[in-house]
């Protein structure tokens, strides 16, 4: 084996090892975004409103486009009768929508408060549906594979997160008191780093 064949193949080893289950990574992203969403009140300063959306609005973006390569296929293997799993693509479009209006505004828009609200309320009823039903079922349906899909995702994520980690630090410190700020930008170019290095071994 080459170094470079034995650098990509130690990388991906490591990113599995690190990798959380598909179902603890999905948790994870729920409450982030949950978190995050804490932080926006009617009269916060327009500055830090937008950073907090456009933080939202990402994270919500990348974890619907993981879910919807990875996790839901896998689930419709196992469960393609689940109503839960059908209705989650089309919350998914709806909540696209509400992200495409709400780029389409400025913090100070009258009707910018409301559609952030109806924005986390659509996003807090998915997501009590998928940790109530869907990953149960995952956790139950999927038992020998929740590593391997975590593993799958976490190395998609850095696909989708890496190209957009100025993005990612810029909304971070609009959003995040000071004290935030400084841990989340170390995690980001963390991430950031950790992508471009599975990108360059995967193209060895």
């Amino acid at each position: 084996m080459t170094s470079h064949a034995a650098d990509t193949t130690a990388f991906r080893s490591l990113v599995h090892k690190l990798s959380p289950s598909i179902t603890k990574m999905i948790r994870m992203d729920h409450s982030h975004v949950l978190l995050t969403f804490h932080g926006y009140q009617p009269d916060t300063s327009p500055a830090r409103k937008q950073g907090i959306v456009d933080t939202l609005c990402l994270a919500l973006e990348i974890h619907a486009q993981l879910e919807e390569e990875i996790f839901y296929p896998a689930m419709a293997e196992v469960a393609g009768g689940n109503e839960v799993l059908a209705k989650a693509k089309p919350e998914h479009d709806d909540m696209r929508r509400l992200i495409g209006e709400l780029r389409a505004m400025a913090p100070g828009d009258l009707a910018y408060d409301e559609t952030v609200m109806a924005l986390m309320r659509d996003v807090m009823h998915h997501v009590a549906d998928e940790e109530t039903v869907l990953l149960p079922e995952a956790e139950r349906l999927l038992a020998g594979r929740l590593e391997a899909l975590g593993a799958q995702m976490t190395k998609r994520r850095l696909q989708l997160a890496g190209p957009k980690a100025p993005q990612i630090a810029i909304n971070s410190v609009k959003a995040m008191p000071a004290g935030a700020m400084l841990m989340a930008g170390g995690l980001i170019a963390g991430g950031w780093l950790l992508s471009r290095a599975w990108r360059g071994t995967a193209r060895m």
